[in-house]
């Protein structure tokens, strides 16, 4: 296992950035997923709309745990069917090479649901 940080992809234009939405969500309510078990399903209030995300968190957080909690996601990721459950966006996470630790963007300080991330 290696301390480094992985490297770095390509570099994008700034175009490419502006292209995605990132949002403050809060999570309002999260379950396993029924056919995944590193799954869960979050239902998460974008401030003018509640979607389903499916995250790849299962193995570290409890679905309890997230309730309540404003984390950051892309709003504007096209959905997709992920086992049977519909995503539509991706909860941001930080990870260590080898996943034993896998961390949950969240804003610093509370702000509505629906809040812009640049």
């Amino acid at each position: 296992m290696s301390d480094q940080p992985p490297a770095i992809p390509a570099t994008i234009t700034f175009d490419d950035f502006a292209k995605i939405d990132l949002r403050v969500a809060r999570v309002l309510e999260a379950k396993p997923h029924p056919n995944a078990d590193r799954l869960l399903v979050l239902k998460v209030d974008l401030g003018t709309e509640q979607r389903q995300i499916v995250a790849g968190i299962r193995g570290y957080y409890e679905p309890e745990a997230l309730v309540g909690k404003s984390v950051i996601v892309v709003a504007n990721l096209a959905p997709r069917t992920m086992r049977g459950e519909v995503s539509q966006g991706m909860l941001l996470a930080a990870s260590n090479d080898d996943r034993s630790q896998v961390i949950v963007v969240t804003p610093m300080a509370d702000i509505a649901p629906g809040a812009k991330v640049s």
